[in-house]
């Protein structure tokens, strides 16, 4: 069974971190490319960040950049997130979600198989 698992989610207080993880079974990520999402309540599903397949290359929204660490360990089949100075605006529901392709896009369209998401809640 093909499956992406995230884990890592949690209650953190502001400027705290949290490394999200999503690892696969039933596949190998190697040749996808793997994107974060999150979504939170009453707003639609956004790009957060994506790591390609080839030379795992990063991207970042401008909203998470300088804060936010995506990076892949194809040994291990699994994609991190490392969150650093968490705000209370990073609360969300939080995917990641694959394509087979090595660009990266952060359109949730662009990907057809995705986890069922960890809850990341910003302690106000």
């Amino acid at each position: 069974q093909l499956q992406l698992v995230e884990s890592g989610g949690g209650l953190v207080q502001p400027g705290g971190s949290l490394r999200l993880s999503c690892a696969a079974s039933g596949f190998t990520l190697d040749n996808y490319a793997i994107a974060w999402f999150r979504q939170a309540p009453g707003k639609e599903r956004e790009g957060v960040s994506c790591i390609k397949s080839t030379d795992g290359s990063p991207y970042y929204a401008d909203s998470v950049k300088g804060r936010f660490t995506v990076s892949r360990d194809n040994a291990k089949n699994t994609v991190y997130l490392q969150m650093n100075n968490l705000k209370p605006e990073d609360t969300a529901v939080y995917y990641c979600a694959a394509r087979l392709f090595s660009l990266c896009s952060l359109t949730p369209g662009a990907y057809g198989f995705w986890g069922r998401g960890t809850q990341v809640t910003g302690d106000a």
